[in-house]
């Protein structure tokens, strides 16, 4: 023990040396372990209020080879003035038509000016069967700028491959079309059922109104028994005796 103590005492320079760089050690792992959640906690702060818009290729439920762009908002805030510059990437003589067809509605000139999380836009829609392989080789752009609510502003630029939807096939209806459908149809069986032309006979009784109708059936049996019943005095008398 003594030895120990000695130790100590004459290495005490050196120990004090070695134990301020351990903890000046671990203070910076601490400040550098803070530095980083400070930023995890900015970039999810971020990530929750920063808008993010995306452009999809979506056919309507009526028919597979009608589509239209979707213009949606991703991001978890709102976006503020959205504006949109359209443009043509790659493709053909037609694909000025083509863009000029999805860019009809009036929004796209003159902007946005409120589109929350979830929200979406729709373009007009084009039909695919008329000039397919022109529109199916066309490539657009939408250059796209917008604010988020700390008054950040975001520029994008959404790419449309009209290519990757070739190819593309449906089987059956989808289910809530499907559903809509049946609805019409019962609709209208049922319209046709009440309707004027074939209006459904009913008749309603009560328990007063079958006494009544049970009472009148029991009278007219009574009365149609008497009816049936030969009267005494008009029988025909035996024979070898006279009436007087």
């Amino acid at each position: 023990m003594g030895n120990v103590i000695n130790f100590l005492n004459t290495n005490s320079g050196v120990l004090n040396v070695v134990f301020t760089g351990v903890v000046t050690l671990a203070t910076a792992v601490y400040a550098l372990l803070t530095w980083k959640l400070v930023t995890e906690t900015r970039l999810m702060r971020e990530v929750q209020t920063e808008p993010k818009l995306a452009v999809t290729i979506n056919s309507i439920d009526e028919a597979i080879h009608i589509v239209r762009l979707h213009f949606r908002n991703i991001g978890q805030g709102p976006a503020f003035g959205v504006k949109f510059t359209p443009r043509v990437e790659s493709g053909n003589e037609l694909s000025a038509a083509l863009l000029a067809e999805f860019t009809a509605p009036n929004y796209f000139k003159t902007g946005l000016s409120y589109l929350g999380p979830g929200q979406e836009r729709v373009s007009m829609f084009t039909e695919l069967i008329k000039n397919h392989d022109d529109k199916i080789t066309t490539v657009l752009a939408f250059d796209v700028e917008y604010k988020s609510v700390m008054g950040k502003t975001h520029r994008d630029t959404l790419v449309v491959d009209m290519s990757e939807y070739k190819g593309t096939e449906r089987l059956g209806k989808p289910h809530l079309y499907a559903i809509a459908l049946s609805l019409e149809k019962l609709q209208k069986d049922v319209n046709r059922l009440v309707g004027d032309s074939n209006r459904l006979k009913t008749d309603v009784y009560s328990s007063k109104d079958r006494s009544e109708e049970r009472k009148e059936r029991e009278e007219w049996r009574e009365e149609q028994r008497r009816k049936h019943v030969p009267n005494p005095s008009m029988q025909t008398p035996p024979q070898g005796q006279e009436t007087e």
